[in-house]
């Protein structure tokens, strides 16, 4: 999928197909719809699991992954750094060292799903 239409095809005709959920993984693609895919998720009853926690907050179902201000702040260190002179080729590689587990109950409700106790014991945010 590289378009913003092929996406929304994929979407409308997941359930007529017998999808009983999608994972949207991340990139900046997805990322930069996500407002539209959790949209679309909910006009087709589809329940969908984000990368990003921030999603569940704007109406996603789940979430687990890092958080986004946290990457941005790695981002914003490294970018510090070579402004300040440090050579891009000696600063290491850094990956998510914390990842959330988001759930928005709302979302549940409305596509009539009862999630598992344990997972709602491990959440780091309900919405409720």
């Amino acid at each position: 999928m590289g378009t913003p239409q092929e996406i929304e095809r994929v979407l409308r005709s997941a359930r007529q197909k017998g999808v009983a959920g999608v994972n949207v993984l991340s990139s900046a693609l997805l990322f930069a719809l996500r407002g539209r895919i959790v949209s679309l998720a909910a006009e087709q009853r589809l329940p969908a699991v984000y990368q990003w926690p921030e999603t569940v907050e704007e109406g996603g179902l789940v979430a687990y992954g890092p958080s986004l201000l946290g990457a941005f702040r790695q981002i914003t260190t490294l970018v510090d750094k070579i402004l300040k002179g440090a050579n891009p080729r000696k600063l290491p590689v850094e990956q998510p060292t914390r990842f959330a587990l988001y759930v928005n109950l709302k979302t549940a409700l409305a596509l009539e799903l009862t999630l598992p106790h344990s997972i709602l014991l491990r959440t780091d945010k309900t919405i409720e």
